[in-house]
């Protein structure tokens, strides 16, 4: 089972995202059958083994063994990945779009550069299971709470010359060798109720470079 699978297409996006299918594909976080899950979910068997046999049409199930019990043949399906992304790529010509207008107070820029992550990063990590290599990237999250408005707009200011300066002292292009790396500083109220939290306000969090770079990197 992959880590994280990435879905590029409309046709799999198409095949995954109803309800039954996603719900499906958590249950088989763990390997299972259309029996065992007909029982789970009350669903009827029939009715999952359709839905079973789409997601192993479009890679998102595999097989993981076969055998019979009594007169059934059960077949024991597992999901490809633990979590899977949707590539913004799959809307093709209305993905938002890294244009000309850098508004950086810009909902719609902010949403552009993260969607060109999500689709540059999925065509990374596709890209390296097929050459056995690994993606080497970094992450840093954390939140921060502000007193006014003007105290977040003095932070921004503050963290622009800082990012620039250090892009300034590390930037080189003048080596055959020189890889480029995109770098996304994004910030963003944290909606009401949501549960998906870097723990609360204080240092940020980060990826260690030395678990996820390797001389093979992609």
């Amino acid at each position: 089972m992959q880590d994280i699978g990435v879905i590029d297409s409309a046709e799999v996006a198409t095949a995954a995202l109803a309800p039954i299918r996603t719900r499906l594909l958590a249950e088989l976080s763990e390997p299972g059958s259309a029996t065992t899950l007909a029982a789970r979910l009350g669903v009827p068997r029939q009715k999952l083994n359709y839905h079973l046999r789409q997601l192993e049409k479009h890679g998102l199930v595999e097989l993981v063994e076969e055998r019979r019990r009594g007169n059934v043949h059960e077949r024991i399906l597992r999901a490809s990945s633990s979590s899977y992304v949707v590539s913004p790529g799959v809307m093709g010509r209305t993905q938002p779009v890294v244009g000309a207008d850098r508004d950086q107070a810009s909902p719609r820029w902010l949403l552009a550069l993260a969607s060109r992550m999500v689709r540059e990063v999925g065509e990374l990590v596709v890209g390296a299971r097929r050459t056995g290599k690994r993606v080497g990237t970094f992450g840093l999250d954390g939140e921060v709470c502000f007193a006014t408005p003007a105290d977040r707009a003095a932070f921004a200011d503050e963290l622009t010359d800082a990012v620039t300066r250090l892009v300034s002292r590390y930037h080189d292009d003048s080596s055959d060798g020189s890889r480029r790396h995109r770098l996304i500083v994004g910030m963003h109220a944290v909606p009401p109720g949501s549960t998906d939290s870097s723990g609360g306000a204080g240092p940020l969090g980060s990826t260690d470079p030395s678990e996820s770079e390797e001389k093979n990197d992609v």
